[in-house]
């Protein structure tokens, strides 16, 4: 490689910054008042801030690995435990909250395999289809036509007159 022997086309660039002069012997106010702040304000509420971290590394808690203890259904409540009857609504709530979430995860596992099958998604995806189908099922049969303002109660009545229906029909079929 020819070594360039034009030195004013390529500078070099200087070998230290210069340090530019201050002209008055006035103190910059935004430098006095940065580091006021930075004193006064930043400093104790950074401390306070590291120190409660600190306080909460020591007993780590997961709000999303968060368990209940299951409580008594609603059909185990004695009469007028107004305690119970909430703590077995709640816990029905949670249950279909957890129904719901299972069956928008499969519904999305399904979509996925669609996507990724393309034309071959009713072979390939025949697995994850009878899946959502069940899923569904089951979904609609504890929760299906009790609407927006279904309740523990409510739910507990349909599946009696499901299982009256079904041993009604049993013994129907028997005869």
């Amino acid at each position: 490689m020819p070594e360039d022997s034009d030195w004013e086309a390529y500078k070099v660039p200087p070998t230290r910054t210069p340090v530019s002069e201050r002209t008055t012997s006035v103190p910059n106010p935004i430098a006095f008042f940065q580091t006021v702040f930075n004193y006064v304000i930043d400093a104790p509420v950074t401390f306070v801030r590291e120190w409660i971290e600190r306080q909460q590394a020591k007993n780590k808690y997961y709000y999303y690995h968060q368990k209940f203890r299951r409580v008594p259904d609603l059909s185990e409540c004695l009469e007028g435990d107004y305690l119970c009857f909430f703590e077995a609504e709640a816990q029905w709530r949670r249950d279909r909250m957890v129904d719901q979430e299972i069956v928008e995860i499969v519904r999305e596992r399904l979509g996925a395999c669609k996507q990724r099958e393309g034309p071959n998604q009713f072979q390939n995806c025949a697995k994850e289809a009878e899946l959502l189908a069940q899923v569904t099922k089951a979904y609609q049969d504890r929760y299906g036509d009790l609407g927006v303002h279904g309740n523990a109660r409510t739910c507990l009545m349909k599946q009696k007159h499901r299982m009256m229906e079904e041993r009604k029909a049993q013994a129907n079929a028997s005869q």
